[in-house]
Formats: structure tokens, sequence, C-alpha cells
């Protein structure tokens, strides 16, 4: 009944402002009719207001055009693979979340269109993100405190995926199709995804869009577990043959495990999806309201057993999520309000961990809903700036014999402010937001395991920063954090096994908010035929919190425990490109990326699962018509472990890509071919929990066409 009421009151509030902000205007002031045209990648739009990517006070990504049409992969943490800072939990092809600055979970928030993504895959890495690349137009990354205007849990950043599922433009045709179509080699992939949007009079747009996804096993590059744990698990081939389980279960076969090579069994994937809009757009807002329907069916790779006691299990994730969106906009024209933003969306979602009989070992289902209002100031002098309020609620419970967690549930609410001051070459930027967090734990009388309450945390984030121009095209910042994080449930209340991570889970009901300071300078400009972008940063963490193993075995399942302790995070990104040579109208372009964490918990040694050194080049022919690239990816080796953890080798990747534009950029049609990993490594990332049974992809060549007419 709460969900209903709060929903109809959403609704009807947004429905209240039924012309919200401009929509684009073109030359001749009235509705852009460059319908196809992106926003341009130095114009950032994830913020109350538009700002420029040189006056961002943080690290920040943009993916569109074709480099993100190369860039979609089946999950968003392996769409975001090459963002500079951005790594990925790699817990198999279809459950990889984005890390970023070595920061995940509940510390980097996935967004839809501003609107957080209202699944699980913040409770546990085998969690697939409700976010379909597919369907993406445009990808914005943003690292550091500029994130905190979206929630405490942002610390680390915020990936925002747009799309068009709410139209924000009237097309100037009868309809207006989006479609994009991919093969891969490596797991056999087969997607395509399709949108259209027809205006009903000159107001008035519905859209409609659709995608399918399947994929095999994936190959990989040699053999599934690393040379230690092959060691390991050919070790206890040659003990003593284990008694059959309880159930008659097979012993289990470690020499096999062993041998193991080629391909990565249980990584299959099925996935659908669909949706609907439509929007109101007038020449002073707009008012659009959507529903899709995600269903996804993924293996998850097997932590294979290496010696006696340890268990070994193949679930599948039956997942599906049904949602509402809405956003609405308005343009006031006022003298102290320039406009109105509210945004809504609503979830419920479910997920089956199914057992390899096929039937359900245990089930997840979370309700939740996020609105969101933000009002711009109209801008006076050098002051502009834009106030908010937020809100998010979930009820969240597990079922089964595996339930980790008791039947839980979050309320939160915050305001927020971001104000600027612009002088030309100097600029000064400070942030601000308070949140209210309560959740509460409410197990049944058989799981006397759990806590039972509530708990209820206040915190408060602020921000600090200027930048100066260096002339026109060259600007330097700095920027100071104070930021604070209420736990999650799962940090609170874990207390059990998980099939999908195979771990048994550990968290303390008494942890207290988590704080930090953050300081971070940038640094980024142009010239004739190059750029150059780079930023650097410090964290000092009290009560962080993390989770690491112990060493101990519990219903045959290693045991991870959430801790608390100071911390301190430091590292940098740099980016940057350069024009070689131009013949005719074509330019030879080198481009390179490098970034770095180091991560340290104090009185306690190195941070688990912290990605390490990356460097990474690139060679290509531009044309209008015709893109060439190569490029060479080389990831360090990471011998800082924390206890338990294994060192991880390093690796080097030769990829190769080439884009086509048959018509030119004139036409949008396009064609796009990838050969990635050419040499087949078998590479392994430091940041996954199933890096020693879990390699990352093999040779995959990829075929995508993309059409919008």
């Amino acid at each position: 009944m709460r969900q209903l009421l709060l929903i109809s009151t959403c609704l009807a509030a947004i429905g209240g402002t039924a012309n919200p902000a401009l929509a684009q205007e073109g030359p001749e002031g009235g509705a852009d009719s460059r319908y196809h045209d992106q926003p341009p990648s130095d114009i950032i739009v994830t913020a109350p207001f538009e700002r420029n990517r040189r006056d961002v006070l943080s690290g920040v990504s943009v993916l569109q055009g074709p480099e993100l049409t190369q860039a979609i992969r089946p999950s968003i943490g392996e769409t975001l693979q090459h963002t500079p800072g951005v790594s990925a939990t790699s817990f198999g092809p279809s459950a990889s979340r984005p890390i970023l600055r070595g920061q995940q979970g509940e510390r980097v928030r996935i967004l839809t269109d501003g609107i957080g993504s209202i699944d699980v895959s913040n409770t546990s890495v085998d969690h697939a993100v409700v976010v379909n690349p597919l369907l993406a137009e445009r990808i914005e990354v943003l690292r550091g405190p500029e994130a905190l205007l979206y929630g405490s849990s942002a610390i680390g950043g915020v990936v925002n995926v747009i799309d068009r599922r709410i139209p924000r433009s009237i097309p100037d045709e009868p309809i207006h199709a989006d479609a994009i179509a991919t093969y891969g080699s490596a797991a056999n992939e087969r997607s395509g995804a399709a949108s259209i949007e027809a205006p009903l009079g000159d107001k008035f747009v519905i859209h409609a869009d659709g995608s399918y996804l399947k994929t095999d096993d994936i190959k990989i590059g040699g053999h599934a577990l690393a040379p230690a744990a092959r060691a390991r698990a050919l070790q206890s081939s040659l003990l003593p043959p284990e008694e059959p389980g309880e159930e008659g279960e097979e012993p289990i076969d470690f020499a096999g495990n062993a041998g193991i090579r080629g391909k990565l069994p249980n990584s299959a994937s099925k996935t659908w999806t669909a949706g609907v809009g439509a929007a109101l757009i007038t020449d002073t807002g707009n008012f659009g309201i959507a529903y899709s329907h995600y269903d996804s069916l993924y293996g998850i790779p097997v932590r294979y057993a290496t010696e006696p006691g340890q268990e070994q299990e193949a679930p599948r994730l039956s997942l599906l999520q049904n949602r509402i969106d809405a956003r609405a906009e308005i343009e006031t024209g006022g003298d102290i309000l320039q406009s109105i933003r509210m945004r809504y969306g609503y979830a419920n979602y479910r997920h089956f961990e199914l057992e390899e009989s096929g039937e359900i070992g245990t089930a997840f289902y979370n309700k939740g809903m996020e609105g969101r209002l933000e009002l711009v100031q109209a801008q006076h002098g050098p002051w502009k700036g834009a106030t908010g309020a937020q809100f998010f609620i979930r009820d969240f419970n597990v079922v089964g014999e595996e339930a980790f967690l008791p039947k839980n549930s979050t309320e939160q609410f915050g305001i927020f402010t971001l104000q600027q001051l612009d002088y030309g070459a100097f600029k000064v930027e400070a942030g601000a937001r308070y949140e209210r967090t309560a959740l509460e734990a409410n197990p049944t009388e058989e799981q006397t395991q759990f806590f039972s309450g509530r708990r209820t945390f206040d915190a408060f984030s602020a921000s600090l920063g200027a930048s100066y121009g260096l002339g026109d095209d060259w600007r330097i910042g700095a920027n100071v954090s104070r930021t604070t994080r209420a736990p999650s449930a799962e940090e609170l209340y874990a207390n059990g096994p998980h099939a999908g991570t195979e771990a048994f889970e550990v968290g303390s009901p008494d942890f207290r908010p988590e704080r930090s300071w953050g300081v971070e300078a940038v640094l980024r400009g142009r010239g004739t035929g190059y750029t150059l972008e780079a930023s650097a940063y410090y964290n000092w963490f009290s009560n962080f919190i993390y989770e690491d193993l112990t060493g101990e075995i519990e219903d045959g399942l290693p045991v991870y425990q959430f801790n608390q302790a100071k911390a301190r995070y430091y590292g940098f990104e740099v980016q940057g490109s350069v024009d070689l040579a131009k013949f005719g109208d074509a330019i030879v372009v080198a481009d390179g990326l490098a970034d770095y964490v180091h991560a340290n918990i104090v009185d306690v040694g190195p941070a688990p699962r912290i990605p390490p050194l990356r460097l990474l080049g690139g060679l290509a022919v531009k044309s209008p018509k015709l893109d060439v690239r190569g490029e060479v990816e080389w990831v360090d080796d990471q011998g800082r472990i924390s206890a338990f953890e294994t060192p991880t080798n390093g690796y080097t990747m030769v990829n190769a890509e080439v884009n086509v534009r048959p018509w030119g950029t004139e036409r949008p049609v396009s064609f796009a071919l990838s050969a990635n990993n050419i040499f087949n490594v078998n590479a392994r990332r430091h940041s996954s929990f199933l890096k020693d049974f879990a390699p990352l992809a093999g040779r995959d060549i990829r075929v995508t066409a993309r059409v919008s007419f």
C-alpha cells in the first residue's frame, strides 16, 4: 500500500508540472531538426544543469557515437572496460559491474537517465545490473565528489546510462528508427536492438523498443583455473577419493577441474527486453512516462573446488524486472527559477538462483522506488546553481535455505545543492548534501541468526573547489570534499551462505557511518591537434567498510567478513591524443590512457581486489568514411594483496578495429569490425572475486551494424 500511495503522489506531482524544461532549440529557435545529433562530448548532462567538461572538478568520461558502438558488450561493466579509472567485477560476462577508482558495490551508483537501476546488483557481484547497453545512446562516468549529487553511496562515482525511452524531442520524419545488431565469436554472441519514435501531431511523440541477446559459454585463452589453483587441485587429486555426499553426490573430480580449458562452463546467457514510452513536448518543456520489461537467464562461472571439504555449484540466475519511469521538465522563465525538473522510477524485481536440477534454491525479491526534484536557479551575473531533494525506498527479501539476509527495508531522504561562481578565467564551485537513512531488519522466527531491529543514520557531505583558465583552452582545478555514507543492509545484516558467490558472508549490525576526506586536482586542455586530461586524488577514510576472506570455511564455503577500519586510497588517471599527420581528409591520431589506484587498510594491509597499474595506447587513421585503429593494453602484476588473496599476473592484450560509414557522416549507417585479444591471452582481472576460476574472454571477433533513419 505504501508503494502505491507514493507512486500516485509522485505521478500526480509530476503531472501537475505538465509543461517542463526546454526542448533543444535549433538555429531557427524551434524544435531541433537535427534529431540524429548527440550532445557534444565536451558537454556533461549528468548534473542539474549542463556544464562544459573542462569545468567539471573531478574525473569524467563520455562514451557515445562510434566509440560506444565498438565498446558495447552484454554488461555495463565490460562496456566501460577501457574507460579511464574504470575496472569491472568480471563475475562472468553477464554479471560485470563497473569499479571506479577501486571502489565498487555500495560506493558506485548505476543510473538510468539520472535514476538508480533499482535492482540488487549492489548486493552481490553475481547479480547483473538491470541496464541494457544495447539501448544506450550515451554513457557518462563521473568519478569523485561531483557524483555526490546522486547520493552519499556514490563516493566512488556515478555511471549514467542515457537512452530515449522517454523521448526528449519531436522527430521531423513520420517515423524515426534506430537499430543495432552484433555478432561476437568468443561467446557465439547474437544480439540486436531496435527502437522507433513516431510524432502524433506537433507536440506528442511515442516510443517503442526491444532487444534480444543470446550467448553460449564463453571461450577463454587457456585453463579456467589459475596456475596456483590448478596446482592445488592436482595435489588434491592424489589424495584418497572422498565418500559420496549425503544425497549420493559424486566425489569432486579435482583432476578434472584442473584440466578445464578452452571454454568457461556455465557462462551462457539469454536476455530480452521491451519498452514503451510517450512524451508531451512543448516550447516550454516536456512530460513523459515509460514502461519497461527486462528478462534474463544467465549462468554464474563455477568457483571450482581445489581442496577436500570445499563445495562447488553451477548456479544460474533467472532475473525479471518490470519498471515505470516518469520525467517532467518546465522552463519557468522567472528571475528566481530557470527550470524545474522531476524524475521518478519504480521497479518490481525478482531473481531466482537455480540449482543444477533447475529447482529454485534461493529467491530474491526487491521492490523499490526513487524520486528526484531539481530547482535550477536563474543565473545572476556570475552566480548559477541548483537545489533539490531525492528519496529512495526499498523493500528487499531473500527466501530459501541459503538466504544470507533477513527481510529488510531501506528508506532514504536527501536534500542537496550545487552552486557556482563563474568569473571567466576563475570559477568557484560548492556542493552539499544531507541524507537521512533508516534501515530495518525483520527476520522470521526461524531466522534466529539475524539481527532484528532498526538503525537510523544522518549523513552530511560537502565539497568546495575552484579552477583557473590558463588561456582559452586549458584549465587547472582542485577540490576538497568531506563525505559520509550510511552502511547498507547487506553490510549490516548479512550472515549466511550465498550460492551465487559461493561464499559465506558475514556483516555487522554495529557498523558506524563511513566518513572520508578527499582532495583531487584536475588538468584539462587542448591545442592544435592534441588533447590532454589528467586527475589525481587522495582519500582518507574512517570507519571504512570492506569485505575480505578470513581463511575459514563454513557450510563448505569460504567465509567473507565485513570489517570496519581506517583506509587510504590514492591514484591518478591520464588520457590524451595527438594528431601525427594529415593526408587529404584522413588524420593519423595516437591516443593513450593510464590509470592507477593504491589502497591500504590502516594497520591491516592492502585493500582487497584493487586493480593494478594499466597503460593503453592506440594508433588510428580517421576519415569521413573509414576509421582504422589498433591498440595495446598492458596491465601490471598485482602483488599488493590482502590476507588470503592470491597475486594476479599481469597481461598484454592487442586489439584492432575498423569503423565503416559507406555514405559518410551524412547518412547514419555504420559498420564496426573488431578483433579483441588477438593473441588469445589468458588474462585475469585482480578486481574479480572469481579471478582464479574465470579468466576474461579469449580471442573475440565482433561485427556490428548500426542504422538510424
